[in-house]
Parts: structure tokens; C-alpha cells; sequence
């Protein structure tokens, strides 16, 4: 049998030099599972060839991986020309965790920029001085009408990520803010969450991809409504002097103004402008290329051929620039930063259900609702 196998094969003979696997747990855990014909391994992997039922294979793999992790060990499976094999590798030496006072000081820093932040957009709506947004007054409507409806976003958002990497049992970190000081008009650079382990399999990558910018839309839509209601309430006929900056509503938010009665150009009020952030973030984490939260959607439900959508995202996005030049330099990021390449996840054997193929159509809706070829612009 050993004659038969690919040429694949031969990145594993048996060398004398002593492996770091205890080879009898490995050989146990796996074959009780997987039935192995046929094993070869080196100083850095194990590969064992296997028979796989595919009605039990996700549970049996997961409760593998489950039981591997704990010694130190991550397995994954893959099908190459027709065989099932399953490669085992040491877990690399993770980072040491972080004390949650790190994002509990984010968190502060990040509420104090984005009330500056919002007491300067009150500050240019009353058209009165810079300095007067220190005052107490435009620091609570910056803190009330900009800060809460925007980090709320962010949060739950982010909080959507670490929900489900919990319910796939990856181990996450909880949210980190980042802080940007006045002038910037966010008085954030949005927040983050790492996940310390690799993800599963299919099923959970979709899952943690798709559960952020959902959780994150469903709070974004709220906030718009709100905003577009304050507006009602009174609104601001927009200034002519000077340059200005007008924002220009995706589909979603057209939908939604055509429900309140205001008419012509008015000064956004920075709820909404809270939730047109949002609903752009949304967008723009939704590009289906490299890391980014549509990424992931784009690996779960095209596997290895993600790749052409992330380029085809590259040429699009600078074929946009002609039209609104921002676009470029998400281009450029993507490009330089972000990347075209996304790392499979543990176990990519096992099909998406019917379900989540459904969740992945209802996430480009989202995205079609929430994207704006040109953003803003000024005048």
C-alpha cells in the first residue's frame, strides 16, 4: 500500500531524529476516530491517511481538535488527490494574555476622544468657538448624541465576535478600542478583538464572519432612525459658506429618510452621523477580501478560490477611485496590509449547510444596503 501513495508523501518519511510527538497519544486519539491506513511524520508534522465517515466527520473532528488542543497539539484535515489526511503540528507558544485593565483603559480613552469628537461637531452645528467644546454642555451632547450611539455600534459589533468564538469554543480576547485624539472627526479608529486559536472549521468561519457586521447593522439601524427623527425635530438648513462636507446615504439610509419629512440639505446631526458611520463600517468590513470580516464569509463559502474575489475586490475598488479617490487607499491597504490570502480553516472538508449558505446570501443584501460608491464629498 505504502507504494501506492502520492509523492506527497515523501515531506514526511521517518528520519532518527527524535520527534517532539508522543506518537502513542497521537496514534490513540486519532485512530479511535479516524481510522488510519497509513502514518509518516517529521520533525514538524505527523500525517496520518484515513477512512472517514463524512455523517460523523465534523463531530468526531472537533471532538479530536478539542481533546488534541489540550496537549499542546492542532490538528487539521485536508483532501488532497482523493485522500482524507489529517497533519498534526505542535500548537505554537501563544502570546501571554493581557490584563482586561488594557481594554478597560481603551474603553475610557475612547469614550473621553469620541465625546471631543461629538462636542466639536455641536461646536460647528452652533457655529460658535473651538474652545466652548470643553464646556459641559457639548461635552454631554457629545457624549449623549455621538460617543454612546457609536461605540455602542462598534461594541456590539465586536462583542458579536467574541460571542460566537466562544459558542465555536475559540479562544478570544474581548474587545480593544483605539483612540484618536481631536481633530480626527471619529475620535476612534474603530476596535478589535484577536482570536488565540486557529478556527475550526467552515461552519464556525462563516458563523464569526458574518456575526460582527450583522450585530453591528442591527444596532446601526436603530441609531440612524433616531438620528433622522432629532433632525425632524429641528432641523438645520446647511451653511453655504465654506467648504462643506456632504455625506452621501447608501441605499438603507435613502430608504429611511423617504419615511421622515425632510426635505432639502440639512446639517447632520451626529446621531446620525453615528449610524452612517456604522452603516459604512459595516460596508467596508464586508469587502469579501483577505482578513476582513467578508474575507472570512469569501473562505467558508469558495475555499481556496476566496483569492480571486479579494483581487477582483483590488481592481474594483480602483476602478471606483475615478469616482471618489478614497477608494484607492482602501485598495492600496488591502494590497499591502490586509492581503488577498486568507488561512483555511482547521477542518475545510465538511460542507456548509443549507442554512448558512442562506446567512451568506442575507450578508450581501446587507452589504448591497450598506455600500455607497461615493461615500462623501465636499463643496
Amino acid at each position: 500500500m505504502a507504494d501506492s501513495m502520492p509523492e506527497k508523501r515523501n515531506n514526511f518519511e521517518q528520519t532518527s531524529v527524535e520527534r517532539p510527538f508522543d506518537l502513542e497519544l497521537l496514534q490513540r486519539e486519532v485512530g479511535q476516530r479516524f481510522p488510519f491506513y497509513d502514518m509518516k511524520s517529521n520533525i514538524n508534522t505527523v500525517a496520518f491517511f484515513c477512512h472517514i465517515d463524512e455523517e460523523t466527520l465534523e463531530e468526531k473532528f472537533e471532538s479530536l481538535r478539542l481533546t488534541l488542543i489540550e496537549k499542546n497539539y492542532i490538528p487539521m484535515i485536508r483532501n488532497e488527490r482523493g485522500e482524507h489526511i489529517i497533519y498534526v503540528v505542535k500548537k505554537p507558544k501563544g502570546k501571554k494574555r493581557k490584563s482586561v485593565w488594557i481594554n478597560i483603559i481603551l474603553l475610557t480613552a475612547t469614550v473621553v476622544t469620541t465625546t471631543l469628537a461629538g462636542a466639536l461637531q455641536w461646536v460647528d452645528i452652533d457655529q460658535v468657538d473651538w474652545l466652548n467644546m470643553v464646556s459641559f454642555k457639548y461635552l454631554w451632547e457629545g457624549f449623549l448624541f455621538f460617543s454612546v450611539p457609536l461605540l455602542l455600534i462598534l461594541g456590539v459589533h465586536e462583542m458579536g465576535h467574541y460571542y460566537i468564538s466562544k459558542k465555536h469554543r475559540v479562544d478570544a480576547s474581548l474587545p480593544y478600542f483605539i483612540p484618536l485624539p481631536p481633530p480626527f472627526i471619529l475620535g476612534t479608529f474603530g476596535a478589535l478583538i484577536s482570536t488565540r486559536d486557529p478556527i475550526p472549521n467552515r461552519k464556525a468561519l462563516l458563523d464569526i464572519g458574518i456575526a460582527g457586521p450583522l450585530c453591528g447593522f442591527l444596532v446601526a439601524i436603530p441609531v440612524s432612525f433616531i438620528g433622522f427623527y432629532l433632525i425632524q425635530q429641528n432641523p438645520l438648513p446647511l451653511q453655504t459658506n465654506g467648504t462643506t462636507i456632504i455625506l452621501v446615504p447608501p441605499l438603507l439610509l435613502v430608504w429611511m429618510q423617504n419615511l421622515f419629512t425632510i426635505s432639502g440639505n440639512y446639517v447632520i446631526h451626529p446621531t446620525l452621523f453615528a449610524g452612517w458611520v456604522g452603516i459604512f463600517l459595516t460596508a467596508v468590513n464586508l469587502l469579501p477580501a483577505g482578513q476582513l470580516d467578508g474575507g472570512h464569509i469569501a473562505r467558508a463559502i469558495l475555499k481556496e478560490k476566496h483569492r480571486y474575489i479579494s483581487w477582483l475586490v483590488i481592481f474594483v475598488l480602483a476602478g471606483l477611485s475615478f469616482i471618489y479617490p478614497g477608494w484607492l487607499m482602501f485598495a492600496i491597504i488591502i494590497l499591502l496590509f490586509i492581503g488577498t490570502q486568507h488561512q483555511p480553516p482547521l477542518n475545510e472538508v465538511t460542507p456548509l449547510d443549507t442554512r448558512r449558505k442562506l446567512l451568506g446570501l442575507l450578508i450581501l443584501i446587507v452589504f448591497i444596503l450598506s455600500f455607497a460608491p461615493i461615500p462623501f464629498y465636499s463643496q
